[in-house]
């Protein structure tokens, strides 16, 4: 499920638009690779001139940012033209989605093109702040860059911690507008406060981040020159069985609607006298992988771990990529949650015609906004087994989002009263913009999961964490009655005390909190709930 801050600006995550030409040829040229917990989630390429910064940022399974800035002498960026690409398009393929920021004052003007559709919305900010595209240190550079040209004032007050240098920032990603505080630490380090996010720099005497940390991230940032970060590239996913497995792991292609190839990994037990149950795993929100990877805590992917779990008690796996990731076709910018399920009807339709597949015995998992597909793809499927709801909503998205954007509001502690009801409504307005042109939000915000699940006669198994603050807890004894009510008696409702949205040991839950967890591994106790209850049903 979308947390409040996506949901908010599905637009800052895809905001862009065509690039004008530098103006002076590039007098710096490098990259910022981060690494989480030893993973490389991201490689931010750069070229900065006088006026001027150029930037071609990948994000692991999240797609590629390119975006061309204006910057002005006082180091605030004026313009911003940004292009948003998919994460397996081509390279001749034109961008997903296209905006221009202008800052005018102390507003940000935002002209957004999507499928052909645009849209002009302004946003409040204050004068003189930096815009800040999410993951991109290039433009963070700013910010230190503008505090070293302070410090070289004759009359400029020394820093500290209790007098730091400040400045305000314009989140492209959420459209808020907040505090940074910078605090030198000797001569070439720096500690950045934003929000609730702290950052350890080292810095050269112009302000160049040499290097950056965020420990309680768990977020390493190292700078690379020019040669170094032709040959980078971010490294494509092993979906092979390991070695000692007592399954095997096979690439598969299935066709699914017109212009819609879906590639996955179906993981089948060596040992077999007969044939085997099955289950196909649904993900979230958002395009991810068929391990449902998440840049959290080191990689968080919750489907490998429950298909290795479920092979080795000799139950077959078919995990999928969603439409435009990995070795799936399809755009998922026109795509809705219906055109999802059809997905998930072709992946159950491909299994039974697998030979060393029980067609009769074949069950569904869904996670988040998997939870909504599963109960969709049951109610026109009699013949499937069972269906696993792993943080599914009974609410329509609408109120779902609103829980998410309030809850986040009112967690911010950086915030006053009257701004967090002022960003509520701002919210609120930019969700009503977002479904007018965003066909998989003008769905969600009006689908009604419990209409669905009264007509879902398969057993059910519910599965809810207790400090879920994207899909509340409360939701899960909701959608076993949404179930019953339509005459259902094999529902079962689990719920795990101190677990997340993701069904990680959390005992706060609060999404701006996943890159500090400490574990990215689902436990036994929930995998072994799992397990157990399918092993019964297939």
């Amino acid at each position: 499920m979308r947390s409040a801050e996506i949901a908010l600006t599905g637009l800052a995550i895809g905001l862009t638009i065509a690039a004008f030409s530098e103006s002076q040829t590039a007098i710096d040229r490098g990259a910022f690779v981060m690494a989480q917990r030893g993973d490389t989630v991201a490689i931010e390429r750069f070229s900065r001139t006088a006026d001027s910064i150029a930037v071609d940022l990948t994000l692991k399974m999240q797609g590629r940012f390119v975006y061309l800035a204006r910057t002005a002498k006082d180091f605030t960026i004026s313009q911003m033209n940004i292009q948003f690409y998919l994460p397996n398009a081509a390279p001749d393929q034109p961008p997903a989605q296209t905006a221009v920021l202008t800052l005018r004052g102390d507003s940000v003007i935002a002209e957004i093109s999507s499928r052909g559709q645009n849209q002009t919305q302004r946003l409040k900010t204050e004068a003189g702040a930096l815009m800040l595209p999410p993951s991109s240190f290039t433009a963070f550079e700013q910010l230190t860059m503008k505090m070293r040209a302070s410090q070289r004032s004759a009359n400029a007050p020394p820093l500290s911690a209790s007098q730091p240098f400040t400045a305000p920032v314009f989140a492209t990603s959420g459209g808020s507008t907040g505090k940074a505080s910078l605090t030198p630490v000797g001569a070439d380090s720096v500690i950045v406060n934003v929000g609730s996010q702290e950052y350890r720099l080292k810095v050269d005497q112009v302000g160049h981040i040499l290097g950056a940390a965020s420990p309680a991230n768990g977020l390493i940032i190292t700078r690379v020159d020019q040669a170094t970060a032709a040959k980078l590239a971010l490294g494509k996913p092993d979906y092979s069985a390991p070695a000692d497995a007592p399954y095997t792991a096979e690439e598969v292609s299935i066709a699914a609607a017109p212009g819609v190839t879906l590639g996955g990994t179906l993981t089948m037990p060596k040992n077999r006298n007969s044939q085997l149950p099955a289950v196909v795993t649904i993900t979230g929100s958002g395009q991810q992988d068929r391990d449902e990877y998440i840049a959290v805590a080191g990689g968080y992917r919750p489907f490998r771990q429950i298909a290795d779990t479920l092979a080795r008690r000799g139950i077959a796996v078919l995990r999928l990529d969603d439409r435009g990731v990995g070795s799936s076709t399809g755009n998922p910018a026109t795509s809705t949650s219906a055109d999802f399920a059809n997905d998930i009807r072709a992946a159950v339709a491909y299994l039974r015609t697998r030979k060393e597949i029980d067609p009769a015995r074949i069950a569904l998992i869904g996670h988040s906004e998997g939870g909504i597909i599963a109960p969709m793809v049951a109610a026109t499927d009699p013949k499937l087994k069972a269906i696993v709801l792993m943080a599914g909503p009974v609410d329509n998205g609408l109120k779902i989002v609103r829980y998410q954007q309030r809850y986040a509001l009112d967690n911010d502690t950086a915030l006053t009263t009257t701004k967090r009801d002022s960003l509520y409504r701002v919210g609120q307005g930019q969700l009503d913009s977002l479904a007018l042109q965003n066909p998989w939000m003008k769905f969600f915000l009006s689908y009604e999961p419990d209409s669905t699940a009264k007509k879902v006669k398969a057993p059910v198994l519910i599965l809810q964490g207790a400090t879920d603050r994207q899909v509340p807890a409360e939701q899960a004894d909701r959608l076993a009655a949404a179930f019953r009510a339509g005459g259902n008696s094999d529902v079962t409702v689990r719920l795990f005390p101190d677990r997340d949205h993701l069904f990680l040991a959390d005992p706060n839950g609060n999404p701006r909190g996943y890159t500090r967890l400490a574990s990215n591994k689902i436990d036994p106790e929930v995998l072994g709930v799992i397990m157990d209850w399918l092993a019964r049903k297939l």
